[in-house]
């Protein structure tokens, strides 16, 4: 693309000229900041179809605001989204939906530049607590926990991949005592939520083409995908839908994705509102309280901020809660729904002694760092600027690419029932590695500038790849209390990673797989070699071994954005379950959880696709209680 300004050139080309002058000059200096900034005012000039303007979510106004709604759900993220959108179906209902951050913007559409979303404002920034067992070569021994503060929440930060779990799953789910929460039972809600854009995929019975959220794959794929998957048949594995029939296998991901774009949950289900008078959307606005009529255990609205004031709506009918692991929990509790102990230790007074709020937290914990450097026999060499020019000008190039994540694979350690197809670890084989000279990896992964170093410097920028091995089923067991009663404050996130020594042990089997992985005939023809350098602690140990993993992944651990469970279904019998099978909360009439909060136990895969299967069902569990189908 070449523009060149002359005496009766447009306004507008004059500023993409300056545009590309910026990029250019921000790539020369090596500022992101610079780029992206270059790149979204690009975007607003010259792709409409990625602005949308006519589309975007309408934001009411406090001024428009009615004194009360049928339903509000708080939190506008994956699940918020599909239940605003759904309720607001019966035009005799009046829906509020308040979210704290604001809508998405453009720069979250482009799939490559998922990692750049973090620590931004669109990012929460939590972090957990310092510790001396995980996290040991990051910043204060803190993992860095990002959640997405905007409409459509994780799901505009996430790396997009559609992966539903396991029949398993679910059926475990039911077998705990929640009817009607197995697999037969979800998957007309995974089905009614779903778009495939995959031709080969349109006719299966497990899939559906009539949804909101668009599923693809990815418009871009690097070159070292199919050696990825090419390496994958040699160790014995097929190449299988693991959204279909089959878990057990490797494939070229599904990806939440619109014309080569992000779709995220807001995108998916909330701009097909636009134009609902019954559907009310308000952003930045965060809710600080569940208002709870203790004579009748009822809720009947709730307190939010925005701009340092303090406003109140009531919800006649019900206030849904779909604010997240991490925020519903902290929420409850704030409202006085919590462990009765734990609350009257911050100064909360409690309506409600609710241990298992909080309690049960699960997420899926892998290994970082894992480069395996290459002689490709391909063009390596890349230029920022023209793949700029590619995305703008003809709609492909590396940015539709989501480099963290080429391939994925599941497959069964040797504590897992070989027999099942219920495999235990995950595998994410990415083209993009942690050896490039980059400030956002270091701040993204919270790395510590020694650790970075040492594991990095002798090898930066050099052609490598790399694999992220994720563990499927933690037995640790976490938690999310409050630091303390101030609304604003971050919670105390404890993910107790490795507390139970297996998952360790699994882990460093997944980093073996990986080694012999590099050793397969399709991986040596690119001179596949793992990155020699040792973690100092680690290094009077044998590498590569069992031995040496366990403690390298003390010191590398990697949250992979899953935390869920914290406020989990449950029989009534169970005293840590926060709200039954319909989702609605034990001891509280007209107060439901709908998101990944309510998860018994954490799914075998990415986290996204099941939450929005959560909310659709549970549309029509609120329907169904309201005489309304």
């Amino acid at each position: 693309m070449k523009i060149v300004p002359g005496r009766n050139t447009p306004v507008s080309q004059l500023i993409v000229q300056w545009a590309f002058t910026g990029i250019r000059f921000a790539l020369s200096n090596g500022t992101m900041i610079g780029f992206i900034a270059c790149l979204e005012l690009l975007i607003l000039l010259l792709r409409p179809d990625n602005v949308d303007k006519d589309n975007r979510v309408r934001i009411v106004s406090i001024e428009e605001m009615l004194g009360g709604y049928d339903f509000v759900i708080i939190g506008g993220g994956s699940a918020g989204a599909v239940l605003a959108n759904r309720l607001s179906e019966n035009t005799n209902w009046t829906a509020l939906l308040l979210e704290a951050g604001n809508d998405e913007g453009v720069i979250s559409d482009v799939p490559s530049l998922a990692l750049n979303l973090q620590h931004t404002g669109i990012d929460w920034g939590f972090n957990t607590e310092n510790s001396s067992t995980y996290c040991k070569g990051m910043v204060n021994n803190q993992c860095n926990w990002p959640r997405g503060k905007v409409l459509g929440g994780s799901s505009v930060i996430n790396y997009l991949m559609y992966v539903r779990g396991n029949r398993n799953d679910y059926d475990r789910w039911q077998d705990l005592g929640n009817p009607g929460w197995g697999y037969d039972d979800v998957l007309p809600y995974f089905k009614k939520a779903e778009n495939i854009s995959i031709p080969e995929l349109r006719a299966s019975p497990y899939h559906e083409t009539t949804g909101y959220l668009t599923v693809e794959h990815a418009r871009h794929k690097h070159p070292i995908a199919s050696y990825f998957l090419n390496a994958s048949f040699e160790m014995g594995y097929s190449e299988v839908d693991v959204n279909g029939e089959t878990q057990t296998g490797f494939m070229y991901p599904q990806f939440t994705l619109r014309n080569g774009l992000r779709c995220s949950s807001a995108k998916a289900y909330l701009r097909s509102t636009a134009r609902r008078e019954n559907l009310h959307v308000r952003t930045s606005s965060l809710v600080t309280k569940i208002l709870v009529n203790e004579s009748t255990e009822t809720a009947y609205g709730v307190e939010f901020i925005h701009e340092d004031v303090t406003y109140t709506v009531r919800a006649e009918n019900e206030v849904i809660l779909s604010a997240g692991t991490i925020q519903s929990p902290r929420l409850l509790m704030l409202s006085g729904i919590g462990p009765k102990e734990h609350l009257e230790d911050v100064g909360i007074q409690v309506i409600l002694d609710s241990p298992g709020v909080g309690q049960n937290l699960q997420d899926h914990v892998g290994i970082g760092g894992l480069t395996y450097l290459i002689d490709p026999p391909y063009n390596s060499s890349t230029s920022t600027l023209s793949e700029a020019e590619q995305f703008l000008a003809q709609g492909n190039g590396a940015l539709y690419d989501v480099s963290f994540g080429e391939v994925i694979g599941f497959t069964t350690s040797s504590y897992a029932n070989s027999s099942l197809d219920f495999p235990d670890l995950q595998f994410l084989l990415c083209s993009s590695t942690f050896n490039q000279n980059s400030e956002l990896l270091k701040s993204a992964f919270g790395l510590e500038d020694d650790l970075y170093e040492t594991l990095f410097s002798s090898i930066i920028d050099k052609d490598a790849y790399s694999i992220i091995p994720l563990l499927l089923h933690p037995k640790s067991r976490g938690y999310i209390k409050l630091r303390d009663n101030n609304t604003a404050q971050h919670p105390v996130i404890v993910p107790n990673y490795f507390d139970n020594a297996q998952d360790l042990e699994i882990l460093a089997e997944a980093a073996d797989f990986i080694q012999n992985f590099s050793l397969t005939s399709t991986m040596q023809a690119l001179n596949a070699s793992i990155n020699s350098n040792l973690i100092p602690d680690c290094a009077h140990l044998e590498f590569p071994s069992h031995d040496y993993w366990r403690c390298y992944a003390r010191f590398y651990s990697l949250t992979i954005y899953h935390p869920t469970s914290t406020c989990k279904m449950g029989p009534e019998n169970d005293e840590m379950a926060v709200v039954n099978e319909r989702l609605q909360v034990y001891g509280i009439n007209g107060l439901r959880v709908a998101d990944a909060s309510i998860m018994p136990n954490i799914v075998s895969g990415n986290t996204n696709a099941a939450v929005i299967m959560i909310a659709e069902k549970a549309a029509d569990l609120i329907k169904e209680d309201w005489n309304c189908q």
